[in-house]
């Protein structure tokens, strides 16, 4: 059974190759432990990955310690972490219907990822032990990007990074949204709802039109890209009938392998602005004021977010206090003054013809002071505007105000997880437990102090940002770490859950789960067994089940376990 001895090389770019591989420092690299698929015995899981490396050839099959990059490189007891039996690396859509019809002759789920960046929730490891890592970096095409109409098309390989790159090799005047880190598939996190910055940031509100393959191997289209022949094929989501794109939403109903996503028209300018509230309690004022201009359609993409943070970006924690336990409130209002900002920043910009620009800078302005009389010099300003009055150049804007404020996508925040590492040594991790909570000041300020406390009895600090919306917040209470430190980690763990108890007691749901915790969070829902029938009668015959035959896996306990 040969199969390769080392994993993939995922990423073309030094930097990012090195970056990932730093991803796993500090972890035991092998030897990788032995784990059969459920049900599946060794005779059969053998003939299985031999019909796999007739598909793809040794190189892009991998089993035993070349399964170490397909681990959690963030778990917090890395003897609970879930583990492959295999990985496999598919080019194209023909071999990846091909390790379909394997998995479902030998009854082996598989896990499916598109770039394995979803750190923080289990990276690239499968929610079942002994599935087979189906990973798609390597259907990597970016098929189209329209610039009048502003949308791209690609595969789920293709990065943040590949698609900006492919926008300025063509020097198209269009931006697309990028999250924090760059290095993760445009398609996997779109998939888990994930969040940009530009005014595309809502990732998933901006699909139009995926190809899908089901378990069987069969390819399903949706909205108007279902039209044969289709002229609209990624200018619309209306469609005729059922829209069924959310059910491939961090779903296990079907392999999305292509998709239509919308992008930011290059403006003439943009304004770059900040604004600071100097309390903690103040997250009230920024939650009323800034949720009623994302009402208004004044702003568009808002973020906001808390000193902890903002320290992280210019040092590590024994930097700001050698003291034990968590950063005295006093020395964190001198970290402020060092800084120059508040306990909470609100980072929003404007991107358009400069007079449309201020004139909602200043609606934003009279909005705050308003509840903030005397407030202005909070106020942080910076215009960027092309010379010609044509497009502006993403790549002139520059730190902090550019980036992936600007579509453009980086690893500046990447020493974030390094937050909490000693000067002696040790290797930073993360996790969040981001909640959905409703866009009210006075609900957000009783869950931030909640959420401190919680944090101040494990002995750490509080760091926290969230994402404005029209009507809630996706507040992230991240949790950083030493994983070279059990202590640490077994606080980061208890931190977590006294967080998602807290949470449930006020009705906040999670709205990405890591792999080991999507049973806790599936377990509140309401009515929760109707809805895991619901989505299990997509995937198998069942009552009810009469028109959704396309979508069942018939011969697959659980032929595709999970999200992306």
């Amino acid at each position: 059974m040969e199969t390769s001895t080392v994993g993939p090389i995922r990423y073309a770019d030094p930097e990012y190759q090195k970056s990932h591989d730093g991803l796993f420092a500090g972890r035991p690299r092998g030897p990788v432990k032995h784990v059969l698929p459920p049900g599946v015995d060794q005779i059969a899981f053998e003939e299985a990955v031999s019909e796999l490396v007739g598909i793809l050839g040794a190189e892009y099959v991998f089993t035993a310690d070349a399964l170490s990059d397909y681990i959690d490189p963030y778990a917090t007891v890395h003897e609970q972490s879930t583990i492959p039996s295999a990985a496999v690396c598919p080019a194209n859509a023909e071999e990846l219907r091909s390790i379909l019809a394997v998995a479902n002759k030998y009854q082996i789920p598989v896990w499916t990822f598109s770039r394995g960046k979803n750190l923080g929730y289990g990276g690239p490891s499968p929610r079942v032990s002994g599935s087979i890592a189906l990973d798609l970096h390597r259907m990597n095409r970016v098929l189209e990007v329209n610039e009048k109409f502003a949308y791209a098309v690609v595969e789920p390989g293709v990065t943040f990074q590949d698609l900006y790159k492919e926008c300025a090799r063509q020097k198209l005047n269009v931006w697309p949204s990028t999250p924090s880190l760059g290095w993760g598939s445009v398609v996997g996190n779109t998939l888990d709802r994930g969040q940009g910055f530009v005014p595309t940031a809502n990732h998933f509100e901006h699909v139009s039109g995926m190809e899908v393959m089901l378990a069987d191997g069969s390819i399903v289209r949706t909205g108007q890209w279902a039209q044969s022949n289709s002229a609209s094929s990624h200018l619309s989501k209306f469609t005729f009938g059922p829209g069924i794109d959310s059910l491939f939403m961090q779903s296990n109903l079907g392999i999305v392998i292509k998709m239509g996503i919308g992008l930011t028209p290059a403006p003439e300018a943009i304004l770059s602005c900040s604004f600071w509230m100097p309390e903690e309690e103040d997250i009230d004022v920024i939650a009323d004021v800034f949720g009623d201009l994302r009402r208004r359609q004044i702003l568009s993409s808002t973020y906001a977010f808390n000193i902890v943070e903002w320290a992280s970006i210019f040092g590590k924690r024994h930097d700001w206090w050698s003291g034990s336990g968590p950063i005295p409130s006093w020395r964190l209002k001198e970290i402020q003054q060092q800084l120059d900002t508040g306990h909470w920043t609100v980072r929003f910009s404007f991107y358009g013809p400069p007079t449309v620009n201020k004139a909602q800078y200043d609606e934003v302005v009279k909005s705050v002071l308003k509840r903030v009389p005397g407030s202005e010099s909070r106020f942080k300003c910076q215009e960027f505007r092309s010379d010609d009055g044509g497009a502006l150049d993403a790549a002139s804007v520059p730190m902090p105000y550019g980036g992936m404020f600007v579509g453009v996508p980086t690893l500046w925040s990447l020493p974030l997880v390094n937050f909490v590492v000693r000067s002696s040594g040790g290797v930073g991790a993360h996790g969040a437990y981001a909640a959905i909570i409703p866009l009210d000041g006075a609900v957000m300020r009783e869950w931030v102090v909640t959420a401190r406390q919680v944090y101040e009895a494990q002995g750490l600090d509080a760091m926290c940002d969230f994402f404005i919306h029209e009507k809630h917040a996706v507040f992230v209470c991240m949790l950083i770490f030493d994983k070279t430190d059990p202590e640490h980690c077994a606080a980061t763990d208890r931190i977590f859950f006294r967080l998602f108890e807290e949470g449930k007691k006020r009705g906040f749901s999670k709205y990405r789960a890591h792999v080991n915790h999507m049973g806790e969070l599936i377990s509140y829902r309401f009515q929760s067994p109707s809805i895991v029938v619901l989505t299990r009668s997509c995937r198998r015959p069942g009552r009810g089940a009469e028109r959704l035959q396309r979508l069942r896996v018939p011969q697959v306990r659980r032929a595709l376990e999970g999200r992306r």
